[in-house]
């Protein structure tokens, strides 16, 4: 039989959001659990597995073994395939590596273990406890097994569908025009370029886009992620990705030898993300960039500040709504305004033709654009098609 536990913190799914909040809170001397459903941390992998790398010191993440491909830059294709170039530098928050998702994990849950947390794999919450309006802890089940996990201070950082944010009480519901359905494959025999990431915008992706991550010479990752109100039932994904790769004889050739799938956030953030005793981060509070689909960045930076006041409300013995607000303007000021900026842009982006894509690329060719954002974009855009950009005259 399982034993109930105490703790200071505990933290509900050990993702990079997870880990990285579980990491910080025991450097800053909480106790910390960490629990995971799965039996194995990172597996199975949903992710298209690219990310940038100058954020990574910031969090105290150092390139280790997981690392696939290190690329110069990302290439943007429009409809009728005319190609924007950007390098690493100006690119975002998915371009820099191409790596081993289930490694890169591993290796963060390894770093908080090392910190001192306690990890603990086929390991569910069931639900949470409260006691005076204020959560203390979940039920729980390992192998099977109910117990109780307590603790001054728990987080929900247990992704995308997360439950636990539900059962704290705040608002996650999520609206079908904010979510993607996306499925990508692994490929080999194909004619990939190493040095890029490419992007595919317009109607070949509705809402979306068709990305090229390559893994190494010969092998990519292949994938599509669409807005699910554009499409009428879920394996129009695969449709739409299989008629794309039909359409490239340098992919066509290649064989599928891995297939993942599943839904992302495109939307705004959590407009509350603590409440008495409670925080939740990364994909679970809806810190996705609704632009890119990519969260890895923004979950770890987030994860920094959540441990980090999660250790400080331990310390204060002060677990209460006001004092977790230290996280929310936290990562608020931190990631927020972009996030919000990038959700209005999808908003619109949704909505262009595939004549308006091209015009949009086109305009862009030669342009040396000092960082690559929807207000530099627009504002290249509008020299030469004044016209596109009257409908994002906010952005400018």
């Amino acid at each position: 039989m399982v034993q109930d536990l105490r703790t200071d913190v505990l933290v509900i799914g050990a993702g990079p959001a997870g880990s990285m909040t579980a990491k910080w809170a025991a450097k800053e001397g909480a106790k910390v659990v960490m629990i995971e459903k799965r039996q194995e941390v990172g597996s199975p992998v949903r992710c298209g597995e690219g990310m940038s790398k100058e954020w990574l010191t910031d969090v105290g993440i150092k390139p280790g073994k997981w690392i696939n491909v290190e690329v110069e830059g990302a290439r943007i294709f429009s409809p009728s395939e005319k190609i924007f170039e950007i390098n690493e530098k100006h690119a975002g928050n998915e371009v820099g590596y191409v790596v081993e998702r289930d490694g890169f994990d591993k290796a963060l849950a390894i770093d908080a273990a090392n910190a001192g947390v306690d990890v603990m794999l086929k390991t569910a919450a069931t639900s949470v406890l409260k006691e005076k309006g204020r959560i203390v802890g979940v039920t729980a089940k390992a192998f099977g097994e109910p117990f109780e996990i307590r603790a001054s201070v728990t987080i929900g950082a247990d992704g995308f569908e997360s439950q636990v944010g539900r059962w704290a009480g705040l608002p996650t519901n999520i609206q079908m025009r904010d979510m993607d359905t996306c499925l990508q494959y692994r490929m080999t025999g194909v004619d990939c370029d190493t040095r890029y990431c490419d992007f595919y915008l317009g109607k070949v992706a509705p809402g979306g886009y068709v990305w090229i991550f390559p893994k190494d010479e010969g092998l990519a990752n292949v994938g599509i992620g669409v807005q699910v109100s554009q499409i009428k039932t879920m394996a129009e994904a695969r449709k739409y990705l299989d008629a794309w790769i039909d359409k490239h004889p340098a992919y066509a050739k290649g064989k599928k030898i891995d297939m993942v799938g599943g839904g992302v956030s495109i939307s705004p953030p959590l407009k509350q993300t603590v409440t008495d005793g409670f925080m939740i981060v990364g994909d679970a509070a809806r810190m996705i960039d609704p632009l890119t689909g990519g969260g890895i960045a923004n979950g770890c930076i987030a994860g920094k500040i959540c441990g980090t006041v999660a250790a400080k409300a331990v310390h204060a013995g002060d677990p209460s709504k006001e004092f977790l607000q230290q996280y929310e303007k936290g990562w608020r000021a931190r990631l927020e305004e972009k996030l919000y900026r990038n959700w209005l842009a999808k908003e619109k982006l949704t909505t262009l033709s595939d004549e308006t894509f091209d015009k949009i690329v086109d305009a862009l060719q030669g342009v040396h654009l000092e960082k690559l954002n929807v207000h530099n974009i627009l504002k290249a855009v509008r020299d030469k098609y004044p016209e596109v950009t009257k409908e994002f005259e906010a952005f400018l």
